[in-house]
């Protein structure tokens, strides 16, 4: 199957059926259900192979319907909706033997020069001289079996404690922020790099939601899944080099919480904004003190 890195690039690269029809396959390493990650990515790969023209993707949105099997392939529906000078706009359907799995809504967009602002990135330690993730498993093995065995296409280096540590610790905090590249060198090809980005923003941005409570995977009884996922793309990204990918939680109510991210670049400037619904369920143990 190769590297994991090889992996990831493997089902980016799409098998095309006709015209708006495509094939995705799923990595050798995959959770009891499709990662949702993977069906973001393989959707905005599928809008993107249809659109003819220079057209760099401004918003994606992606509503999760069913779960998927990893045992089987996947077929990516394009409908084409929209075809202008500078816009475009699609909408991808993701099929698995006759049930939709999710559906995406991608926008393309070329507005050229304008105002320019954004929020400032944070301040921290540059990845260089912070651990590998790998590094920051060590020991919890039994307790967070689930990312040890993940796929790892991308390297991650988290700049504060990530949520397990967090929780050994008996802190709290209310972001997160982890510095992220691909493990390999990613294709001459913006789509696969935005591919790329985009499926590593699903890996942490309900964490904020965790660590605000003290809780981590592993450790505490949670049940979580994705229901929406909107990524807006301000820069072309490049991910052969670090992005910040830093995350809070402005809301959990209702046993549902309200993820938030913001990709930056090495020099401080907005990659892309993504927000993140999931539902969310902590069941507490008994006689525990915790909210």
């Amino acid at each position: 199957m190769g590297s994991d890195f090889e992996q990831l690039l493997s089902t980016l690269d799409l098998q095309r059926i006709d015209e708006n029809t495509f094939t995705g396959s799923h990595p050798g390493k995959t959770p009891i259900r499709t990662f949702g990650g993977q069906l973001i990515a393989q959707s905005l790969v599928a809008g993107s192979r249809t659109v003819t023209t220079d057209l760099p993707p401004a918003a994606l949105t992606v509503t999760f319907i069913n779960g998927g099997d990893p045992k089987a392939d996947i077929e990516y529906h394009v409908v084409n909706l929209r075809d202008e000078r500078r816009f475009a706009n699609r909408r991808v359907d993701a099929m698995q033997d006759g049930n939709l799995l999710a559906s995406a809504m991608v926008s393309y967009l070329s507005g050229g020069r304008g105002l320019e602002h954004g929020v400032d990135a944070p301040e921290v330690a540059e990845p260089e001289t912070l651990p590998a993730v790998g590094e920051l498993l060590r020991g919890y093995e039994k307790t967070v079996p689930g990312f040890v065995n993940a796929l790892r296409p991308i390297e991650w280096r988290y700049t504060n404690d990530p949520p397990w540590v967090l929780r050994k610790k008996g802190d709290r905090l209310p972001y997160n922020r982890v510095w992220m590249k691909a493990d390999g060198t990613m294709p001459d090809d913006p789509v696969l790099h935005t591919a790329a980005m985009v499926y590593s923003s699903d890996t942490t941005v309900l964490d904020s939601i965790l660590t605000t409570h003290g809780l981590s995977w592993g450790f505490d009884r949670i049940f979580a899944v994705t229901v929406n996922h909107s990524v807006w793309f301000h820069r072309q990204v490049d991910f052969n080099d670090w992005v910040l990918y830093s995350t809070t939680s402005p809301v959990a109510a209702d046993s549902r919480g309200l993820g938030t991210g913001h990709f930056f670049d090495r020099d401080g400037a907005l990659i892309a904004t993504v927000v993140q619904e999931g539902i969310v369920k902590y069941f507490p143990n008994k006689g525990a003190d915790r909210a």
